[in-house]
C-alpha cells in the first residue's frame, strides 16, 4: 500500500477537504503515513490569505520534500491556484492541483497508479500535467465535507466561493463563486457525521451566511432544519458576516436548545471610511447594533471579532476612529490581522501606504486590548455553571473542552468523559 503524508495550512475549510481527500484514499487502498514512516506521496494543503501565509506556504512545501525526498508531493489549496507557476518552480514540487481539481487527486494518482515511478519514468511523466489548475471562472464543482477532530468536533463545509470581492481580499480568485449544495444534502452529512461520534459540528464555509444562494434557499433555512434533529449534538456558526446575520437568526439561536451562544463576525474596521475603502457591505453602526443584540438576548455570548490593522488608506486619525469603537463594542476577543499586499487586488490602488513599522504597532495595540477584553470575559464566567465537552488530546494528565460559550476549561484526565458533555461550575 502507499504510504501518504498531509500537512493542511489556513481555515477550518481547509482542514474539512484535507480530511475528505484523506477518506477517498484510504477508501482506495492507500494509507496515512505514521510518525517517522517514509511517506510515498505528500499532500499540502495550503492558504493564501496574507503574505506571510504564502511563505509559511512555502517553508511547508520546502520541508515536506526535504523530508520525504523520494515522495511523490502535490500542493493544492489557495496557494497553488493563485500562484500556480511560483508553486510549480519550488524544488521537489511534482503537481500543483487548483481548486477546482482538489477532489481529483484520488482519480490523478490512480492514473498515474505508482507516484514514485511516474517521477523516475520520462515516459511515464508525459502522461499527466503538472499543474492542473483552470481559471477562476471555471471553479464550479461543490464538495459536501467535514473533517473529525478525535470524534468529538466536526467542522462541516456547507458553502464554498465568495461573491464579495473586498478590495484586500483574494479568496474570491482562489475558490472562485458562492456555492453549496441543497439543504436536504446538508441534513444527511449533518447525521453521517453524528452517526460516526461528532458531539459539535461547527458549520464553516467562506461566507457561510451566502448558504442558498445556488439553490433558493437561506442559511436561516439550513439552521432551522438542522436544529430539528434530534441527537446528542451541539452546533456552532463560524464565521458570519455582520449584513447576514439577521435579527431573527440571532433570536433563534438565543432560544435554541442545541446551536450555542457563541459568534464570530468580521468588522475589518471600525471606521467608516476604511469600510468604504475595503468595499465592505456595512457600516460600523449596523455592526454595533449586531452586537448589542446578542449581548441583549444572550448576556454570556462569546462574540470573537476580526480587524484588519494597515490596510491602505487608514491614516492614524482612522486607526483611531476603530480604536475607539472597539472600546465600546461588546467583544470577547480580537483576531488580529495585518493587512498586506496582494497582487490583483484593488487596494494597491488606494493611498496613503501605511508603513511597515506602523502596522506592528497597531497590531501589538489591538492585540492586548483583545488580551484584556478576554480576561475579563473569563473572569466574568467564573462561578456559573455551563456545559463542556471533554476532548481527546496527546497529554493524558488534563484533558481540555470548551462550554457552549467557548469557555476554554481544563480538568484531570478521566478517559471515560472524553467526548461527552458534562455540567461544571467555571
Amino acid at each position: 500500500m502507499k504510504k501518504i503524508a498531509y500537512h493542511t495550512l489556513g481555515c477550518k475549510l481547509n482542514f474539512a477537504e484535507t480530511s475528505a481527500i484523506g477518506r477517498e484514499l484510504r477508501g482506495r487502498g492507500f494509507e496515512n503515513a505514521k510518525s517517522g514512516e517514509q511517506a510515498d506521496i505528500c499532500i499540502i494543503n495550503t492558504c493564501s490569505v496574507t503574505d506571510m501565509a504564502d511563505k509559511k506556504c512555502r517553508q511547508a512545501i520546502h520541508k515536506f520534500a526535504s523530508k520525504y525526498p523520494d515522495a511523490f508531493v502535490i500542493v493544492t489549496g489557495c496557494y497553488a491556484q493563485l500562484k500556480p507557476e511560483e508553486v510549480s518552480d519550488i524544488q521537489g514540487v511534482d503537481m500543483v492541483v487548483g481548486s477546482n481539481a482538489k477532489f481529483e487527486i484520488a482519480d490523478i494518482l490512480q492514473k498515474i497508479e505508482i507516484a514514485g515511478q511516474a517521477r523516475n519514468d520520462k515516459k511515464e511523466q508525459e502522461t499527466f500535467n503538472k499543474i492542473n489548475v483552470v481559471k477562476t471562472s471555471q471553479i464550479l464543482d461543490f464538495h459536501l465535507v467535514y473533517s473529525a477532530d478525535d470524534r468529538t468536533r466536526y467542522f462541516l463545509k456547507v458553502q464554498d466561493g465568495c461573491d464579495y470581492y473586498c478590495t484586500y481580499c483574494t479568496i474570491p480568485f482562489a475558490r472562485g463563486k458562492s456555492r453549496n449544495s441543497n439543504i436536504i444534502s446538508t441534513l444527511q452529512v449533518v447525521k453521517e457525521a453524528i452517526d460516526n461520534g461528532a458531539k459539535e459540528i461547527v458549520l464553516t464555509g467562506i461566507n457561510i451566511g451566502d448558504f442558498g444562494k445556488s439553490t433558493n434557499e437561506t442559511f436561516f433555512d439550513l439552521i432551522k432544519e438542522i436544529d430539528k434533529i434530534s441527537a446528542d449534538v451541539r452546533y456552532r456558526i463560524s464565521s458570519i458576516e455582520p449584513n447576514l446575520l439577521t435579527d431573527e437568526m440571532i433570536e433563534f439561536v438565543a432560544h435554541s436548545q442545541r446551536f450555542t451562544p457563541h459568534f464570530h463576525i468580521p468588522l475589518q474596521s471600525g471606521s467608516d471610511k476604511v469600510l468604504a475603502l475595503m468595499k465592505r457591505r456595512y457600516n460600523t453602526q449596523l455592526f454595533l447594533d449586531k452586537t448589542l443584540k446578542i449581548k441583549s438576548l444572550m448576556p454570556d455570548a462569546f462574540i470573537g471579532v476580526d480587524v484588519m490593522v494597515g490596510m491602505r488608506g487608514e491614516t492614524d486619525e482612522l486607526f483611531a476612529e476603530t480604536l475607539n469603537f472597539l472600546q465600546k463594542t461588546p467583544f470577547s476577543q480580537l483576531h488580529v490581522f495585518t493587512y498586506s499586499e496582494r497582487a490583483g487586488t484593488k487596494a494597491l490602488d488606494i493611498q496613503p501606504i501605511i508603513p511597515q513599522k506602523e502596522r506592528k504597532r497597531r497590531s501589538r495595540i489591538l492585540h492586548e486590548l483583545s488580551e484584556k477584553c478576554l480576561a475579563d470575559f473569563y473572569a466574568s464566567q467564573k462561578g456559573k455553571t455551563a456545559p463542556v465537552l471533554w476532548e481527546n488530546g496527546k497529554d493524558k494528565t488534563v484533558m481540555y473542552g470548551f462550554t457552549d460559550n467557548y469557555v476554554k476549561i481544563s480538568a484531570p484526565y478521566n478517559k471515560d468523559l472524553i467526548n461527552t458533555f458534562q455540567k461544571i461550575v467555571i
